[in-house]
Order: structure tokens, then C-alpha cells, then sequence
């Protein structure tokens, strides 16, 4: 069983068991204050399924199909009635004798009514419990796409800091360049002028910082975000070892959405099966007790209702139309499952070999460069912008590179997302 998988049963299972102790999840519950320390991307999955008020909001109404079952297999009650008239008068009156007379009835449902609802509320908690399980599925891939997106924003505020930081240095020396008349007022003012967009990128970085944390924090249910929040992840991607055709086999066989198309045309089939029971005719049968002056007396009658016109077609027809439009469902499901990680597995192919590019050749070269100019500009060897191009090549790989590794993570967590199965070690 994968790690997700193992999450969600076990969410589920601690669920079902405060429900038995008369616990009610999420309705006592406080929000989880932000977490002190860093957390990494799995610590923020677990905090995510345990608090996330969509998710406490859909165990609820899981549970609630549990009373349905219930429900469902529940017997026609018997009906208990007392008569009486006269009861003022002797009775040993001629003209009018008091009289009473118990009655007790009960219908008898036939057609195998009760085991076809009780299929039908089965199916219909399992398809729920599918449903619920697929939200745990997409509540766990927007949790880590803010993961990721919070650990750009992270490595783009160190990268504009950086940036600004060294800026300020090369700006300084070229300051003390123009008191000593090395270089003239217009080289150094069109580098100062560089400096606000240095200034501008790390203000942009800080808030796009803030605004994916408190993001982040809203999915993981805390109720007030903080800027004290922080996490702790590596933003280069690590290969995958798996392929397309495993990745299908594991979807199939994982992805809850597909289940609850499966369980669909089970609760279809019970339908089908409970509408035809329900054109059956169900007999009541009814016990009497009489007793009239000093006479007693008993009897009983059985009451046939004569399903002559009404047999239940109208329902039966639909059960049967709607039983196939659940099949073809279930097959749109399955086609569903193959496109979606079809999809994934070439986004995740496409973004790696990218990202692998930065990592290995484009951020060694562009950093190579600046220096070689920074070094020929200050030595007179190069044209001011000359310089101004390098540096501004060299700031834009670097903010390729850190997108094209996060578009790496987004297209993993999608392949995870896909498959259902966590495809990450």
C-alpha cells in the first residue's frame, strides 16, 4: 500500500473510531496554532488531513451515510390498536352491550425489498467513502503545489537579496571608480540606475513570500497566518524511477475517483434490483380480539393490495437507464485515468530534462560570464553595456533555473496526483 494510501486509511480509520466512542471529529476542535519549526512537505500533508475544514467537513458527511445503512435495513413496524364503545354501560345491556377489540397488524415486504436497499445504502457509502478519499487526493496536491510555490518564493527572495547584495558592492567600487575619475558620471549613474530593479525584484519577492505562506497555512487550517511560519524542502527535483505503463497499472488500481465511478454502478445495480422489488406486492396481516358484553370473539384478515396498474414501471425504467449511464461513467473513469497520467508523465519528462539543463550546464555558463565581463568592465577590456547585459542574462537563468525547478516539483506532485500512489522516495 502507498504512503498516500496508508494516510488516508489511517485518517479514516481514526475517524470511525472516536465516532464509536461518541466523539464527534472537528466539532470540538480548535485551529492548529502555526507550527514553531520549519516543516517539511509531508509534516505539512499530515497537518493538512488532520485540520483542513473541507476535509473535516466531508468525515462528517461520511459518517452520515453510516445512519443511512442503518436506515435502510430497518423492518416495517407493526401497527397496535384499541377500540372500544359503550364502556359506560352494564354489560349485561340488550340494547347496547360496551364492546372493545385489540387489533395488531403488521405489512410483510416481499421482493427481497430490504436486502436490495441495504445493497444499494452499501454501495452508495462506499461510493461516498471513494469521494471523500479523492478530496484527501486533491486537498494532498494543493497542499504540495503550495509547498513548492512557497519554497520558489523562498529561493527567489535568497536569489533577489543576493543579487541586491552584490549590486550594492559593485556599485560601491564603482563609486569609489568615478571620485578617482576612472570611469565618467554617465557609466556609473546608468549603474545606479540598475540598482532599483535590484530593489524592485526583492520587494516583489517578499510579498509574493508572504501571500503563498499565508496560502499555504489557510489549506493546512490554521485560522490566523504567521509570519513566523516557515518550511524546510530542497527545491531541486530528484528523478523518478518508475515508468508510464507502472504509473497506469498503480492509477488503476488507487485512484479513488475511478472506485467511486465502480461503486456507482454497483449502487445502480441495487437500484435496479430495489425498483423491481418494489413493484412486488407486500401483504398486510392483521390479528383482532373482540370482546362484546360478555361474549369474546377473535379473527385475524390479510390485506392484498391488487398492483394492477401500478406496478412501479416508471421507476423501473429509470433504474435500468440510469444503471447504464453508470457503466458508460465508469468507462469515461477508467479513459480519464489514462489521459491524466499520460499527461503527467510527459509534463514530468518534458520540465526534468529542462531543469537538468539549468542544473548541469546553463547556471555554470551564465555565472562564467558575469564574472568574465564584471572582470573585463573593470579592467576597461568591455563596454558598460556589455556588462549591463551579462548581469542582467545572468539574474534571468537564475530565475529560470528556480522556475524550471519548481515546474519539475509541480509536474511530480502531478504524476503523485495522477496515479494516486506517492512517486516520490
Amino acid at each position: 500500500m502507498s504512503s498516500t494510501r496508508s494516510r488516508e486509511v489511517g485518517a479514516l480509520a481514526l475517524l470511525l473510531s472516536l465516532s464509536l466512542v461518541g466523539v464527534r471529529p472537528g466539532s470540538a476542535q480548535a485551529p492548529p496554532p502555526p507550527p514553531r519549526a520549519p516543516i517539511t512537505m509531508q509534516q505539512a500533508v499530515e497537518q493538512a488531513l488532520a485540520h483542513n475544514p473541507a476535509l473535516l467537513s466531508a468525515q462528517q458527511n461520511l459518517l452520515s451515510m453510516k445512519g443511512q445503512e442503518a436506515e435502510a435495513g430497518l423492518r416495517a413496524n407493526p401497527d397496535f390498536a384499541i377500540t372500544a364503545s359503550n364502556i359506560t354501560l352494564p354489560a349485561d345491556n340488550p340494547s347496547s352491550p360496551y364492546s372493545y377489540y385489540f387489533q395488531l397488524s403488521r405489512l410483510f415486504e416481499r421482493g427481497q425489498k430490504r436486502r436490495w436497499r441495504l445493497d444499494s445504502a452499501h454501495a452508495t457509502t462506499a461510493q461516498t467513502e471513494a469521494q471523500y478519499h479523492d478530496q484527501i487526493r486533491q486537498t494532498t496536491l494543493l497542499v504540495k503545489q503550495s509547498f513548492t510555490n512557497l519554497l520558489l518564493a523562498k529561493a527567489t527572495l535568497k536569489l533577489a537579496q543576493d543579487n541586491l547584495s552584490s549590486f550594492r558592492r559593485e556599485l560601491q567600487i564603482n563609486h569609489d571608480r568615478y571620485d578617482a575619475g576612472d570611469i565618467g558620471k554617465l557609466d556609473y549613474e546608468r549603474l545606479d540606475l540598475q540598482l532599483a530593479q535590484f530593489e524592485s525584484d526583492e520587494s516583489s519577492a517578499e510579498m509574493n513570500l508572504v501571500q503563498t505562506s499565508d496560502q499555504l497555512q489557510t489549506l493546512l487550517g490554521v485560522a490566523q497566518p504567521s509570519r513566523n511560519f516557515d518550511i524546510a524542502g530542497d527545491l531541486v527535483p530528484p528523478p523518478l524511477s518508475t515508468n508510464l505503463t507502472e504509473l497506469e497499472q498503480k492509477a488503476l488500481a488507487a485512484r479513488p475517483d475511478y472506485q467511486a465511478a465502480q461503486s456507482a454502478v454497483r449502487v445502480a445495480d441495487a437500484n435496479v434490483k430495489l425498483a423491481y422489488a418494489n413493484g412486488t406486492t407486500d401483504p398486510t396481516l392483521e390479528g383482532e380480539y373482540d370482546r362484546t358484553g360478555v361474549y369474546s370473539s377473535a379473527g385475524f384478515s390479510i390485506n392484498i393490495p391488487l398492483r394492477i396498474f401500478d406496478r412501479n414501471q416508471g421507476n423501473k425504467d429509470t433504474s435500468k437507464y440510469l444503471a447504464q449511464a453508470s457503466r458508460f461513467g465508469e468507462v469515461a473513469a477508467q479513459n480519464q485515468v489514462y489521459s491524466d497520467v499520460d499527461q503527467a508523465w510527459i509534463g514530468y519528462t518534458t520540465s526534468k530534462v529542462l531543469s537538468d539543463r539549468y542544473n548541469g550546464h546553463y547556471l555554470a555558463e551564465s555565472k562564467d560570464v558575469l564574472s568574465i565581463a564584471q572582470f573585463a568592465y573593470e579592467h576597461g577590456g568591455l563596454a558598460l553595456l556589455d556588462y549591463l547585459n551579462a548581469l542582467q542574462d545572468d539574474r534571468t537563468t537564475s530565475l529560470n533555473a528556480l522556475n524550471s525547478y519548481a515546474q519539475t516539483w509541480m509536474a511530480i506532485h502531478q504524476v503523485s496526483f495522477a496515479s494516486a500512489t506517492e512517486v516520490v522516495p
